[in-house]
């Protein structure tokens, strides 16, 4: 079931930070996923490998706007806005809804839409049109990681920025909360702003587009609501519960690159490292003079990094492929 008025605010780009994505043929729709009505873009040739981006806490699709071309010459790539964010539906569930397991739920309904054409056609796996890989920031890059471990052989592949349920930093939490909760209770393009400038190293990079397609976000009824229920993992005993433990981080079997800003105002370069030496044969990465959102900032440092790592952990040649085959 898709969504596909035209005027829905949900389907288009009216500032255009998504020009350069649809110029690449993207197209943005709402089916309706694990219960979730979910926005969701989509650019690439579908018979290529399929990388799924996820954001962060009180984001959206947007987040990726600057990569999904660059990607997408390689890859069939997928965004969408988790639920209650963006332009999403709240989440299927009342109790729990903006934990962790709802999350990884969805993320499973999102997988199997997504990749429902290749099962059709007979691709399975070993097969590299089927192969699969999560981009995660944040939030998304927790969500992607509980993925992986409590969904063994689904995925083939993760890059995690700067992923959350690393660490429980009281301050970086408030910090957090504070700044969403005045995007959206006080909506005005100051306060808009300082929530988006957290999350970059040089302010430069939070472009007028980024603003307005923010605020349209805030402005929405009932967002200060949906805030206040998303932001739960901001609270200590709620985060606590959803951590990624030492057993789960151990038992990643994706191919993993781990990226971390050095200017992240969530933690040093030095906490991605640490979680990375938890992930058998992960690669760690820290970004020189980056923020807490590189593919933002930097989109063709970016790129540069974790372009090639995908390709070679999704190309036919790679060791999990052979692994797959051999079955």
């Amino acid at each position: 079931m898709t969504d596909t008025t035209e005027t829905s605010p949900a389907l288009d780009d009216a500032f255009g930070l998504l020009t350069v994505a649809m110029t690449a043929g993207a197209k943005i729709t709402q089916p309706v996923l694990g219960g979730v009505r979910t926005r969701l873009i989509e650019v690439g040739d579908p018979g290529l490998p399929t990388v799924v981006l996820l954001h962060g806490t009180g984001g959206h699709l947007e987040a990726f706007a600057h990569v999904l071309a660059p990607f997408a010459r390689w890859f069939h790539c997928v965004a969408y806005d988790l639920p209650g964010h963006g332009w999403s539906g709240p989440p299927a569930v009342a109790d729990g809804g903006y934990e962790i397991p709802a999350y990884v739920d969805h993320l499973d309904a999102v997988l199997d839409h997504v990749d429902q054409p290749r099962r059709a056609a007979g691709r399975g796996p070993g097969d590299a049109q089927h192969r699969l890989a999560l981009v995660g920031v944040s939030l998304g890059g927790w969500i992607a990681a509980r993925h992986a471990a409590a969904r063994p052989g689904r995925v083939d592949a993760l890059v995690l920025v700067a992923p959350g349920g690393v660490r429980a930093d009281p301050a970086v939490m408030g910090a957090l909360r504070s700044l969403s909760s005045a995007a959206v209770e006080r909506p005005g393009e100051a306060a808009v702003r300082d929530r988006l400038e957290w999350l970059v190293a040089d302010p430069a990079a939070v472009t007028d587009a980024l603003v307005a397609t923010r605020l349209r976000l805030c402005r929405q009824p009932g967002a200060a609501e949906r805030m206040a229920g998303l932001l739960c993992l901001q609270d200590p005993d709620v985060r606590r519960r959803n951590m990624i433990s030492e057993a789960e981080a151990a038992s990643i079997g994706a191919a993993t690159l781990v990226l971390w800003g050095t200017e992240d105002p969530t933690g040093p370069a030095a906490t991605g490292a640490a979680f990375a030496r938890r992930v058998p044969g992960a690669r760690f990465e820290a970004l020189t003079d980056l923020g807490h959102w590189p593919q933002f900032e930097d989109p063709t440092r970016f790129a540069e990094v974790s372009v090639p790592f995908l390709r070679t952990a999704l190309g036919p040649s790679s060791p999990r492929a052979s692994r797959t085959t051999e079955r």
